[in-house]
């Protein structure tokens, strides 16, 4: 089974240019933990809740006054969307990830695939990932 088969499509997609308060309620408004972040239709950068509160709230930053390119995760790893779930599950457990973006040849982002999405495909591979994933270090 290929990934473009399991991931989720309509993806709300970031700024690197949006206030970390912007973002912050983008993710809010349509209760996900991780927003992916283009900049001219390429995917220049992950942020997480996580990240705003670590990377900001932590060191006392403004969410009116900064920004989201002062905080995002730029070294994103993706998957492409022909890629099987085995490989996501692969990746997602090397990786000690729990989502992956998801582009196209062109490395344009078409939707983001989750464990959970893995785990409804029915392949075992996601249940080995979850396992590996979920191990302390």
């Amino acid at each position: 089974m290929y990934i473009s088969e399991v991931m989720t499509k309509n993806v709300r997609i970031g700024s690197p240019e949006d206030t970390l308060q912007m973002a912050a309620e983008m993710m809010g408004d349509c209760d996900f933990g991780i927003l992916p972040i283009e900049d001219n239709n390429q995917l220049v950068g992950m942020l997480s809740d996580r990240d705003i509160t670590i990377r900001a709230v932590a060191k006392g930053f403004s969410p009116n006054e900064h920004h989201v390119r002062e905080i995002m995760t730029r070294d994103v790893q993706f998957i492409y969307e022909d890629e099987t779930v085995e490989d996501a599950a692969q990746m997602m457990s090397s990786l000690q990830v729990r989502r992956l973006p998801v582009v196209d040849i062109d490395e344009h982002l078409v939707g983001i695939v989750s464990l959970g999405d893995l785990a409804i495909s029915g392949d075992e591979a996601a249940g080995d990932a979850l396992e590996s994933i979920s191990q302390p270090n």
